[in-house]
């Protein structure tokens, strides 16, 4: 009888165990679970810029992909930063206006309210941010909610799909393409278009932005004051507003004009504009950028910006708005950094088109910004593209090269959608904002490398 009672007790005591063991399984795969990528997040890749920069690190290419200066940016700005540094004022080095240090948005007025031809009220039309990257983020998290549709003109910069995504909106597609053939030759910026009825056929009562990023990265496009009417046009007629990413707005080369589109009748009141201090005064690394809008708009950026960043380096902000205070003087005159700038990029610009076309390849003369796309299909028989892996033939042209010449460029295919990629796949985007001797090392390691394979 105790034998029984004792196998009983066995199998009662082993059975709890195996139901124990199959309910940790069930935990531990729950915790699995309970820490994946929350689903906002969950389409989002590792964008081009980690992947390129961990390129960069391992083969030690000379880097004209990326868009940021190798020289120094003008005396007075560095200085500028130094001097606040060094300040007997505390207070420099504490905590700011959450919105914007009270110099810099104040600055910021006086340099938009004649351009925009409305005075800009500094705290409340005005944000400042942790570079143009975060305005975009506080604007879009701002203002998209779950199933809104956001027009994105490609070729686009590649935060602009996560970003919509992240805050639950739809991303709705639209390509510029080519329209006619150059007179010279050598395609211009100017012949990539968008298509009226395309564009006319996105707009619907769900819509609720639509992004124009202009000059525009990576194609350089400057959309004319035309193309921007027909915008302006469609976002009144459907209640919608505009998200102007104008961060390249001082590097437009002649005779092409930087239009505003916050300028055209009606738009003031649907549009939140966005600029940088990095692009402005060559000063990428002090990630300051800003928003100006009516102060509607302007709230929700806000409410965003305070529950996230909330507050952004006070040195850098004073520096940045004394930087202003030099140019505002100067603004239109030849020694303002605003024009001297762009007119040094042309002569930089002039020269990769010229050395690219000897290169064999095709490049786009860009209209304004400081990046170049090439279409390097006519020597792409010269490179073993098998070597790489990748799904995109860019992104094999662009690791093939950056292995095998010592030069990088950024493959084209990350400012596409997935359904567009096609349109890119054989072209590689350059940047020129790079000193001069640098640009020769691009074209000796280009063209003696051509030399070599025929």
């Amino acid at each position: 009888m105790l034998r029984n009672f004792l196998k009983l007790s066995k199998r009662k005591v082993n059975a709890p165990l195996c139901s124990c063991r199959n309910f940790t399984k069930t935990i531990m795969a729950s915790d699995q679970d309970k820490f994946a990528l929350p689903s906002a997040y969950a389409q989002s890749q590792t964008n081009v810029w980690v992947e390129y920069v961990q390129l960069a690190m391992a083969y030690k290419p000379l880097n004209i992909g990326q868009g940021f200066p190798d020289f120094a940016a003008p005396k007075y700005i560095s200085q500028a930063l130094c001097d606040v540094a060094q300040s007997d004022n505390p207070l420099l080095q504490q905590y700011t206006r959450g919105f914007g240090h009270i110099r810099l948005v104040n600055a910021l007025s006086k340099l938009y309210s004649p351009l925009i031809n409305r005075e800009i009220d500094p705290q409340n039309e005005i944000l400042v941010t942790s570079g143009a990257y975060e305005a975009l983020f506080s604007t879009i998290m701002g203002h998209v909610d779950q199933g809104d549709e956001v027009i994105i003109i490609e070729p686009f910069f590649d935060c602009y799909e996560p970003m919509v995504l992240a805050a639950r909106g739809i991303p709705r597609f639209i390509p510029l393409r080519k329209t006619t053939a150059g007179s010279t030759g050598v395609a211009s910026s100017q012949e990539w278009a968008l298509d009226t009825k395309e564009l006319e056929g996105l707009f619907n009562s769900k819509t609720k932005a639509i992004i124009v990023n202009t000059p525009n990265n990576p194609l350089g496009k400057v959309f004319s004051k035309n193309e921007l009417e027909i915008i302006a046009n469609l976002c009144k007629k459907w209640n919608v507003l505009c998200i102007s990413d104008e961060v390249y707005e001082w590097m437009v080369y002649k005779p092409n004009k930087h239009f505003r589109i916050a300028t055209l009748p009606g738009m003031w009141e649907r549009t939140i504009t966005i600029g940088s201090a990095g692009k402005t005064f060559s000063v990428t690394g002090w990630k300051t950028g800003w928003a100006y809008g009516p102060a509607k708009l302007m709230h929700n950026l806000q409410m965003v910006h305070q529950n996230c960043v909330y507050v952004c380096p006070t040195p850098t902000q004073e520096a940045v708005a004394r930087g202003f205070e030099y140019e505002l003087p100067r603004l239109g005159q030849d020694d303002c950094y605003f024009i001297s700038l762009p007119r040094e990029l042309e002569t930089k610009r002039d020269y990769m088109v010229k050395f690219l076309t000897e290169t064999g390849m095709k490049p786009i003369i860009p209209e304004g910004g400081y990046f170049i796309m090439a279409d390097y299909s006519p020597i792409a028989k010269d490179v073993d593209l098998s070597t790489e892996k990748d799904k995109y033939k860019d992104y094999r042209f662009t690791k093939w090269m950056t292995k095998n010449v010592g030069l990088q460029g950024i493959p084209s295919t990350a400012f596409y959608s997935e359904p567009n990629k096609n349109l890119s796949e054989n072209f590689v985007r350059y940047c020129f904002i790079k000193e001069d001797h640098n640009l020769q090392k691009a074209a000796d390691l280009l063209l003696n490398w051509r030399a070599g394979v025929k």
